[in-house]
């Protein structure tokens, strides 16, 4: 009982005196400043790997907040620091690269820029279809709220503007660009995402895994090529693989424990040039998902033997049975920290109210890099999740009409005033409570 007391008690005095204070001045700066950044980044989104103008506006923005900033860490990163005496160090991410999909959300301020795809070489139109805009827009005003409230906490803020998240590539390259050795290693990491399944300023949060860890894995089939009319000279690859792809159903369904989770989705299936010719390649690209590394092995070894040995049944010789290709482009599964979430959920509903935070089930296996910063050495992190769809749309979607657009649909939209309000609130709310240790 007196721990229980001691923890509200402590949380009570981390938060501002006045939590109307805090957002009062959270609407105030997001009808004077973070209304127009926001629009500016949904905008003009920018691919993983070439955020170069987004990038350099964040950093921008963050200088004028009063933090030394960084910039070019593992590519187009930025590192934000604040130091306000003893205390420990405490890292804020967010992501900020858009995806290669044309907005058709038909809202007024909808992105038609373009930029050159860095994978394809195509110029491709570009578009937030993730949210990200939410997230860099919430940075910089939590930046603002923190540089204006000194007097409330101590210790270092460190936030970092993270490239390349979808394409899971820019948190390995920041931690691998000396991340920690550079500007310390955190004594807790945080981040949130904007959710389009959740009512808009809903905090959801959960003390388990809220993202899955992924694989990207590639199946090369070699065959023989052939006339279309003499399959019997050839080793069709097309059919092999078809073999290939059923087969790989079976993982989940019988061979994982009906209460393990897991997830084998052939995305991509190429071959073939012409309609009378068997091919002697077929290319499989897969992802694969998963909530353990015991459920990683399972699944990923069994990809191999299922692919090596559909050869064999298919009478490839041995030096040119199917190829498995797992690729460095894998993360491990998000995990929060238990008692972290338990605390900043008292927190939260302390100053933001009851109804402001929520614990609902993750239904999917998305996936995210932010572990690549809290994993390796292990920090207590909590990774939680913004609503950022009006309550009204669900309520037109149970009433028959259209369904709310999930995340990477061209018709994605996201309320960004109560969502970047409550992404703000939230983040500083955890922070101060954070940094009084």
């Amino acid at each position: 009982m007196y721990k229980r007391f001691a923890l509200i008690l402590a949380i009570f005095l981390a938060v501002p005196a006045s939590a109307g204070d805090l957002s009062a001045a959270v609407s105030k700066d997001y009808e004077g400043h973070l209304a127009n950044l926001f629009d500016y980044f949904h905008r003009n989104p920018e691919l993983s790997t070439v955020e170069f103008e987004t990038a350099k506006r964040m950093a921008q923005e963050l200088r004028a907040a009063g933090f030394e900033v960084t910039e070019n860490i593992g590519g187009t990163g930025v590192v934000a620091m604040l130091q306000n005496g003893p205390g420990p160090l405490v890292m804020m991410r967010a992501d900020m690269d858009g995806l290669p999909v044309e907005e058709k959300s038909g809202l007024d301020n909808a992105s038609r820029a373009m930029q050159k795809d860095p994978i394809t070489g195509n110029t491709v139109f570009t578009m937030h279809a993730c949210g990200h805009d939410v997230h860099i827009t919430s940075l910089v005003g939590t930046a603002r709220q923190m540089a204006a409230r000194k007097d409330a906490w101590n210790g270092t803020l460190m936030l970092i503007v993270q490239p390349a998240e979808e394409r899971v590539l820019g948190a390995r390259a920041m931690k691998n660009d000396d991340l920690w050795a550079r500007f310390g290693q955190p004594d807790y990491a945080l981040a949130f995402h904007v959710s389009s399944s959740n009512v808009a300023g809903i905090i959801n949060v959960s003390e388990g895994s809220p993202y899955a860890g992924a694989d990207t894995v590639d199946i090369i089939i070699h065959g023989v090529g052939a006339h279309g009319a003499s399959p019997h000279r050839g080793k069709d690859p097309i059919v092999l693989g078809s073999q290939i792809v059923l087969a790989l159903q079976t993982l989940v369904s019988r061979e994982l424990s009906p209460r393990d989770p897991g997830v084998v989705t052939v995305g991509s299936f190429h071959s073939g040039t012409k309609h009378n010719i068997i091919s002697d390649e077929a290319h499989l690209q897969l992802t694969v998902r998963s909530m353990s590394e015991e459920t990683r092995a399972i699944l990923l070894n069994g990809i191999k033997r299922i692919a090596e040995n559909m050869g064999r049944v298919a009478g490839l010789p041995e030096d040119r049975l199917p190829e498995v290709i797992v690729s460095d482009e894998s993360v491990p599964p998000t995990n929060n920290d238990a008692e972290l979430v338990r605390r900043l959920k008292v927190a939260w509903t302390d100053a933001m109210g009851d109804d402001a935070v929520a614990d609902i089930p993750t239904k999917g296996m998305g996936a995210e890099d932010f572990p690549f910063f809290t994993a390796d050495p292990e920090i207590p992190s909590v990774y939680w999740a913004i609503g950022g769809t009006p309550q009204k749309d669900f309520d037109f979607e149970l009433a028959g009409g259209a369904p709310v657009p999930s995340h990477h649909s061209p018709l994605f939209k996201i309320a960004p005033e109560p969502s970047v309000k409550a992404g703000v609130e939230s983040t500083v709310v955890a922070l101060l409570t954070l940094l009084q240790e």
